[in-house]
């Protein structure tokens, strides 16, 4: 007479058992691998910063160019912000006692710098230069997104190597006039397509994007 420890279908366990050993791993990775991509860890960070600053208001309904914060963006790798000289051009004679502008006007009368928080913070491995973009007609709005209707700036695309390398392997639907670069609502002339004008643009002033490693680590 033989006797049962366990029931029949006890055998089956080393078949999930098996099963679960393998795909868990892969799980695993995968999860990890999509959590930490900058698709889930960067896109739509959008930090506190210490005076509630809208480029709404200033870039959109205000009509502000871009460069005029930004004033080094055609010149320079960076694009400089702000400091407070710039702001109180305007705010020494608007909004002169507003409580949320407090902040603005302590750190000019003590002449220290608003501590904004970075929005668009590339690692330090990583070199940009925005004054290449911006010479090549890439607009702003095709890495920032429509700042100009953003009360508060967020990060809307990845910056990740791949996102940058598609560009720079296709940049033609990013390329518009340079003359152009800080106009949310250019549109191609004569109903054209992005991707048509683009060409054209890019053949008339021989644009080749670099893909080598060199280009962004140095």
């Amino acid at each position: 007479m033989s006797l049962f420890v366990f029931p029949r279908w006890a055998n089956k366990t080393r078949v999930l058992a098996g099963a679960a050993l393998g795909v868990t791993p892969l799980y695993l990775i995968g999860l990890v691998w999509y959590g930490a991509s900058p698709k889930t860890t960067d896109v739509g960070y959008q930090p506190v910063q210490p005076i509630p600053y809208s480029h709404a208001l200033h870039a959109g309904q205000l009509g502000i160019d871009c460069r005029y914060c930004h004033n080094t963006v055609e010149k320079a790798g960076f694009a400089a912000i702000p400091d407070t000289d710039t702001c109180m051009n305007c705010h020494s004679k608007v909004r002169t006692t507003s409580p949320a502008l407090a902040p603005l006007r302590d750190a000019h009368a003590t002449n220290k710098p608003v501590e904004w928080v970075k929005v668009h913070d590339l690692p330090d491995y990583v070199y940009f230069n925005h004054s290449a973009h911006v010479a090549r007609g890439v607009g702003c709005v095709s890495c920032h997104g429509r700042v100009d209707q953003m009360p508060e700036v967020y990060q809307q695309e990845t910056l990740s190597m791949s996102w940058c390398l598609d560009c720079h392997r296709h940049p033609n639907p990013n390329l518009r006039p340079p003359s152009e670069v800080t106009n949310m609502n250019w549109e191609p002339p004569n109903g054209q397509s992005r991707e048509d004008f683009g060409t054209e643009l890019r053949q008339a002033n021989h644009i080749n994007p670099p893909t080598d490693c060199s280009t962004c680590h140095r």
